[in-house]
């Protein structure tokens, strides 16, 4: 199981971002796929979790209604749409793994994960 997440970048306060979390090894299509996000002092924090293509996505508070996550299984990416960006959403981005089966129970908790990619940095700054 491989993850890379990419799409970070600088953006001013009100921007908007699309990150990409492309999969390799393994069937996406029977996997759920978590964004969480990490900046210096923090804990790891859930953002956002997509399962199957028949689940509703979960979003944390913080960036519900300004995140969005989708998914292209037959292209193996899952997308995190990033809209209206503030300077508290500065930090690096990962995307992280675990099969369906598991269904949605603790989505937000980084040790519900068993793959993570790289990370990928996100700067909101004017």
């Amino acid at each position: 199981v491989q993850l890379q997440a990419s799409g970070g970048g600088l953006v001013q306060p009100g921007g908007s971002l699309r990150l990409s979390c492309e999969a390799s090894g393994f069937n996406l299509a029977v996997y759920a796929i978590g964004w969480f996000r990490q900046s210096p002092g923090n804990e790891r924090e859930g953002l956002s979790y997509i399962g199957n293509s028949e689940t509703t996505p979960h979003y944390a508070d913080s960036v519900k209604a300004r995140f969005t996550v989708s998914r292209d299984d037959v292209k193996k990416i899952v997308y995190l749409q990033m809209n209206d960006l503030k300077s508290e959403d500065t930090a690096t981005y990962y995307c992280a793994a675990r099969h369906t089966m598991w269904g949605d129970r603790g989505w937000d908790k980084s040790y519900a994960y068993d793959a993570w990619g790289q990370g990928t940095q996100v700067t909101v700054s004017s």
